[in-house]
């Protein structure tokens, strides 16, 4: 979790470093609010394809967790009758 928040961090000191520099760029005002406005829309796109690189990360982790402990369950269970059969 801590390397996507260093992901969200850098990606918001381009944007903010892209933003400053179009500002202070020499075009026009139209030119630099389409600059700005795609650089934005890069940005938004960018992010949105971070976020779902996490989630898939996050569910392919949880299940593969889910199955571990799955697993996990049957060979407690499986001891147990071993357990019980061996007593009786």
């Amino acid at each position: 979790m801590a390397s996507s928040k260093v992901i969200v961090g850098a990606l918001a000191g381009i944007a903010a470093g892209i933003a400053l520099g179009l500002l202070f760029a020499p075009d026009k005002g139209s030119e630099t609010r389409k600059k700005i406005k795609k650089g934005y829309g890069d940005l938004s796109n960018s992010l949105k394809e971070k976020y779902s690189d996490l989630v898939d990360a996050v569910k392919e982790e949880f299940d593969l967790t889910k199955d571990k402990a799955s697993d996990l369950a049957n060979k407690a269970k499986n001891k147990a009758a071993s357990v019980k059969s061996d007593l009786s």
